[in-house]
């Protein structure tokens, strides 16, 4: 088990794109969520997969256990989930020794940029990269689980 503190943002500047280290396409879509708790499944690059369990109703903190599963139970699995399927691409930008995640949603949430920090501690603000837009950490309308379930925040339609 492992415990992450996450804070997201939305995306201000397009200078993150000048700094992207990798990036990974995504397919991810849930099969159980209520709140404190969702089940997940992530497909990257069409080519591994995993099973995710979220715990916690904290706004920076959860526990999260992840598991490898195989590619053609993802593929299997995706008839059982529920709302749709999100798509997008996660790009790697390094700052200030911290990685952030920035996905670029496809699909019905084109035009949605949203940066996700994972850590084991709480990182200052004054460290935070100038790119970063509005915190939205603890507005669940823009956690993937309530994308995938419910409406479309307003800055990606």
């Amino acid at each position: 088990m492992g415990k992450e503190v996450e804070r997201k943002f939305l995306v201000a500047d397009p200078a993150w794109r000048s700094l992207v280290e990798a990036h990974i396409r995504i397919r991810q879509f849930y099969v159980a969520a209520q709140p404190g708790r969702t089940v997940r499944v992530r497909i990257s690059d069409g080519g591994s997969a995993a099973l995710t369990l979220k715990f916690g109703n904290k706004t920076r903190e959860r526990d999260e256990f992840e598991y490898p599963i195989p590619l053609a139970e993802a593929e299997e699995l995706m008839a059982f989930a529920i709302g749709r399927v999100i798509e997008k691409t996660r790009h790697h930008v390094s700052h200030r020794g911290y990685l952030y995640e920035v996905d670029v949603f496809g699909g019905v949430l084109s035009g949605l940029v949203v940066a996700e920090l994972e850590t084991p501690e709480d990182v200052p603000d004054e460290m935070l990269p100038d790119w970063l837009g509005r915190e939205v950490t603890g507005e669940s309308r823009f956690y993937n689980a309530s994308l995938a379930l419910g409406g479309i925040p307003e800055i990606a339609a």
